[in-house]
């Protein structure tokens, strides 16, 4: 028994390996973690607490089925790279900026990741900066960051998708969110945005070729069969009903569950200003309109102003994981009810309530902007 056991380690010992080694200066006593990104999280590998010098060196299994992804990592000093199969990867960055300022040799597609990144960490400074600028409107503030984050999701697709979508570098770029100070989302999110789906259709081809077997392939194929799918439904609802049964002044109450099924009725917010917005967060310019509507509650709950916002979205529970981080009140109707009774032709379609309870706008009759109007009622 003893002498199987020692053939089964030795076995195991001789598997394909691959090294990463490196030096991380003035970092003197911080503990170094080598890990690997799954598709389950992060899984630790192995760490070391460094020394004077800061050198370091880990060796683990070389990947099987696809090219995989590691980090190292000191507190919230993360820098990522991939590995194809038994290369040696050297790396050299010092504290305490380590993530921005380091050069890695042995593998293309981890100097291309360390491109990706330092590009993705400045468009997120630049965000973060657009939302704390005070001076800034809201709409201004909106238009700033879809520029920026348009402007970065085409050099993306021209450098590192299209280029090469078989690549590792690839997989990342597609796959990469951008964090600001409201949360992290997805750069590229096939169930909303037509385009994006392209580009996850270009690498899930691509690695299905190559790495027909591999679990991160057939991640990549599923979320872009639900992209097609979700993006080639029709994002707009047409009604044919009569604009005359919702009046200019006046409310008809409105009762719907939020995603824990509480209901909330439109005639419990009395004194505050209302925006109702009829929406779908499966439509594709749903993104960018959450950004204003944030901007806008964001300046104004203070004083007095709310939003309840509708979701008419066919898959609940697409709707319940869009709005779960939303601070205003979020509900969900089926059966069309309130949709026919306010007269809704087409989404987006939002209505303006005063503190008495009364809609004195829709927006297909708005004149100004709707942070205007808002200020005006308020």
């Amino acid at each position: 028994m003893i002498a199987a056991g020692a053939i089964v380690l030795a076995s195991c010992d001789q598997a394909p390996k691959f090294h990463v080694e490196g030096t991380i200066e003035e970092a003197k006593d911080s503990m170094l973690y080598f890990a690997q990104s799954t598709l389950e999280g992060v899984k630790n590998l192995d760490s070391v607490k460094l020394g004077e010098s800061g050198t370091f060196s880990f060796k683990t299994s070389a990947p099987k089925d696809c090219p995989e992804f590691y980090l190292l990592r000191i507190g919230e000093h993360i820098i990522h790279f991939s590995v194809d199969s038994t290369e040696s990867l050297t790396f050299a960055a010092k504290l305490p900026t380590m993530e921005s300022d380091y050069t890695v040799s042995g593998n293309e597609s981890s100097e291309k990741i360390r491109e990706i990144s330092l590009m993705q960490q400045q468009v997120q400074r630049r965000l973060v900066e657009i939302e704390q600028n005070e001076d800034m409107y809201p709409g201004d503030k909106v238009d700033s960051i879809e520029h920026i984050i348009n402007q970065y999701k085409e050099r993306v697709k021209m450098g590192y998708i299209f280029t090469d979508p078989k690549s590792a570098a690839a997989y990342y770029a597609v796959c990469q969110s951008l964090t600001d100070m409201r949360g992290t989302f997805m750069l590229f999110n096939p169930l909303t945005d037509r385009s994006d789906v392209k580009c996850y259709a270009t690498v899930a081809t691509s690695w299905d070729g190559t790495y027909p077997d591999a679990p991160r392939t057939k991640q990549l194929c599923n979320m872009a069969i639900k992209g097609m799918d979700n993006t080639a439904k029709p994002q707009q609802k047409v009604v044919e009903l009569d604009e005359k049964k919702v009046k200019e002044t006046g409310i008809i109450d409105i009762n719907l569950p939020d995603i824990n099924s509480n209901l909330h009725s439109i005639l419990d917010l009395k004194g505050k200003v209302v925006l109702i917005d009829f929406t779908a967060y499966a439509a594709k310019e749903s993104a960018e309109r959450t950004r204003l509507m944030r901007s806008l509650y964001e300046k104004y709950h203070g004083q007095g102003f709310e939003i309840y916002q509708i979701s008419l979205d066919d898959d609940v529970h697409f709707w319940k994981f869009s709005c779960e981080n939303l601070p205003w009140v979020c509900v969900h109707e089926t059966d069309g009810n309130v949709t026919n009774i306010y007269g809704v032709a087409n989404l987006p379609t939002f209505f303006l309530v005063n503190r008495d309870n009364e809609i004195v706008l829709r927006s297909d009759f708005m004149e100004g902007t709707l942070e205007d109007n808002i200020r005006k009622l308020l």
